[in-house]
């Protein structure tokens, strides 16, 4: 019984830093998809098309590898 918590406790840890890592990533992927909005908006083309691509992969990153691959995998095991 005392073998349960500890282990309770690390997997808990584990699927809370995957949803901090997904939120972070995702919200870096909007801030990143805004900015190439404004850049793009303002007539710097490149620096806008660089930051929708950075932020399309950090979008695909958090969505969908993260939080879909990682995230949604390790509760769907569990429940």
């Amino acid at each position: 019984m005392s073998s349960l918590l500890p282990e309770l406790l690390g997997e808990s840890l584990s699927l809370l830093v995957y949803a901090l890592v997904a939120g972070a990533l995702t919200v870096g992927g909007v801030v990143a998809e805004f900015a190439s909005l404004q850049h793009y908006g303002a007539g710097d083309v490149t620096v806008g098309l660089w930051l929708a691509a950075i932020g399309g992969v950090m979008l695909y990153a958090g969505v969908y590898g993260v939080a879909y691959g990682k995230l949604l995998g390790r509760l769907t095991s569990r429940l």
